[in-house]
């Protein structure tokens, strides 16, 4: 099972997404993809940006969020970001509030974290990480 990024998501409404990244996309059981609530705020952040941010959010929620599982953060998510952010400090590799969320929800979940930003989420330990986007 899977927590899909950002990035990866983003993918979906791209006029011309990564073929090799579709067909993997397909080859999963829609009840295997997750997504964080975070990720939907990146999302809708980018979107609210947007001149076209009405039609360009309908697009988001049909595209995407229609085809995944939105995982909220709670306790035990809340938790476990607490441990890795620790972790990440004691160590000197910092990285965003956001990413650490993230894995952290990938984490408490038991969920590979599918995501393009390897650099950052390969630094949280016992997180599992794939790009699906690489080539």
């Amino acid at each position: 099972m899977y927590l899909l990024d950002t990035n990866i998501l983003s993918e979906l409404i791209k006029k011309r997404p990564n073929k090799e990244f579709l067909e993997r996309l397909r080859s999963k059981h829609p009840e295997d993809l997750f997504t964080s609530a975070i990720c939907i705020l990146e999302l809708r952040f980018g979107s609210a940006l947007r001149p076209d941010a009405v039609s360009f959010w309908a697009k988001i929620e049909q595209g995407i969020i229609s085809r995944v599982r939105v995982i909220p953060f709670g306790k035990k998510e809340a938790l476990v970001a607490g441990d890795v952010l620790a972790s990440l400090k004691n160590k000197g590799q910092i990285i965003g509030i956001e990413d650490v969320i993230i894995g952290a929800t990938a984490m408490a979940n038991h969920l590979a974290m599918v995501t393009a930003n390897i650099r950052h989420f390969l630094r949280i330990e016992g997180l599992r990480v794939e790009n699906w986007l690489a080539r």
